[in-house]
């Protein structure tokens, strides 16, 4: 047997066991990964309490138990994964983010209430935020039912508004003569334009506000719905109308099944408008909401309670979108994944 056939046989046996090396390094190499969220955490922690405090606020406790919390939760989590392998590899995929967050989260206690870089009352510590949020959870419970039931009266008048002028515009050329105009002219106003008259026609501020929320979401419904409606193929309707379709089959068997995925982009755009416009009808308007809270901190120059109040709004409206996705997931099973929040 020659030297070079020797060679190839020997490389031959190699190439698995160097297979096998890259995949062990590779297992290595993700465990660490899913180790650095951890290592944030701890040097988090260690640099709050061997830093010491510069701003006046001192006595800190919720940021800290917060850290150890996390802490708890994610060791606890790593050492499942161990033996979950969905575990391991949503730890895996997160790992880096989650890692940046913890680190940016102690970059923001660094700057304020250790170094006191930034200027208070405007920016105060991760702390002092938390407490305000702790400490005020009662007036921030009643805000959030004030805002999620003011929110949820105008986004379902505006949507049932939007999808029937919708239908109508896109349907019917007469509908679409006479309500068309309307939906170009008043449309691309801004709804918060409309807060002073509204005040003024309305009896009370919800409902005033009510309506300012209806115009925002009325708007991107009805494009959306007329849009998706219009672009139907006529062939669907050729086959229906073949088989005997009535009129009312058409439009509610045919047309608004094949416009849905249109229809539930303009619920999405119509949901990102009422957000907006409900914050701000709070806050010129209304007694009583997240809007209301953020206005009358700021009269008091206590930005921690504004900071904590934008938390509260930021989980409650990112919970509300995740759960139109869902509802969409569930509707347009066919669609799933294709938009993804």
């Amino acid at each position: 047997m020659s030297n070079e056939s020797v060679k190839t046989d020997n490389h031959i046996l190699n190439e698995p066991i160097e297979e096998n090396k890259k995949i062990e390094r590779g297992k290595l190499y993700f465990k660490l990964i899913e180790l650095l969220p951890l290592a944030a955490l701890v040097i988090a922690l260690l640099l709050h309490l061997l830093v010491p405090n510069k701003q006046s606020f001192t006595i800190t406790k919720y940021y800290p138990a917060l850290l150890k919390v996390f802490i708890i939760i994610y060791f606890i989590t790593l050492s499942i994964s161990l033996k979950v392998k969905k575990i391991f590899l949503f730890l895996e995929n997160k790992a880096p983010l989650l890692t940046a967050a913890f680190l940016i989260l102690e970059l923001w206690d660094l700057v304020t209430l250790k170094f006191k870089l930034l200027p208070m009352p405007y920016f105060p510590g991760p702390d002092k935020v938390l407490s305000s949020l702790f400490n005020d959870w009662s007036i921030l419970g009643i805000s959030t039912l004030y805002s999620l039931r003011l929110l949820f009266t105008g986004y379902t008048i505006g949507a049932v508004l939007g999808v029937i002028t919708g239908i109508a515009i896109g349907w019917n050329k007469k509908a679409n003569y006479w309500i068309g105009p309307i939906q170009r002219i008043i449309g691309p106003i801004p709804a918060t334009a409309w807060i002073p008259i509204a005040l003024t026609v309305f009896p009370t501020s919800f409902w005033a506000s009510v309506f300012i929320i209806v115009l925002a979401v009325w708007f991107p419904v009805t494009v959306m719905t007329s849009s998706g409606i219009a672009n139907v193929r006529n062939a669907f309707f050729e086959v229906a109308k073949t088989l005997g379709a009535s009129q009312k089959y058409l439009i509610f068997k045919v047309a608004i099944p094949a416009a849905s995925p249109t229809i539930f982009i303009g619920l999405f755009m119509g949901m990102g408008s009422s957000f907006l416009t409900l914050i701000v009808s709070e806050m010129l308007g209304v007694k009583a909401g997240l809007g209301w809270y953020i206005n009358w901190a700021q009269g008091w120059a206590d930005y921690s309670k504004v900071y904590a109040s934008i938390i509260v709004i930021a989980v409650c409206f990112s919970s509300i979108i995740t759960l139109l996705f869902k509802i969409k997931d569930k509707v347009l099973i066919w669609q799933r994944g294709l938009i993804k929040w």
